[in-house]
């Protein structure tokens, strides 16, 4: 089973930080891959059960995913994928806001594990959403934060 883990630290305080992250509707706001979010159950974004649909492209299956945990006294959030072009079954992130005490900064990780999908390379699977997704991600985030 490949894991991923990527982290960045971002200039700004953990509760502004958690304010963007914590919005499971909210990627496109700070990941410019993602050209849309829709919750297509009706629930709150902040509800666990949330399933969202992402669109990466006009020509690209949507990526579905339903919201497992969120918790803010933990600044996380977890999710798990259902659809997605991406090559992988099993796939559970979650991402973590924490405060770093020796500035008015944060720490921001983003993990993973997942089975590849037959015929996948996991560690190509491993290396492509470590670095294009979560690594291009964080520093999008990192960018909207600084400003």
């Amino acid at each position: 089973m490949p894991k991923i883990y990527r982290s960045i630290v971002v200039n700004a305080p953990a509760d502004a930080v958690w304010a963007v992250a914590r919005d499971f509707n909210g990627l496109p706001a700070w990941i410019p891959a993602i050209q849309a979010s829709e919750i297509t159950n009706g629930k709150g974004s902040d509800q666990v059960g949330a399933i969202r649909s992402l669109t990466l492209g006009p020509d690209v299956p949507p990526v579905v995913e339903t919201l497992l945990e969120l918790s803010d006294a933990n600044r996380s959030v977890t999710y798990d994928i259902v659809e997605s072009p991406l090559g992988v079954e099993n796939y559970v992130a979650t991402l973590t806001v924490a405060p770093v005490t020796a500035s008015d900064a944060s720490f921001v990780s983003w993990t993973a594990h997942f089975d590849p999908a037959a015929g996948q390379d996991g560690a190509e699977r491993a290396e492509f959403i470590g670095n294009e997704v979560f690594g291009a991600g964080l520093a999008a985030l990192k960018a909207k934060l600084e400003g």
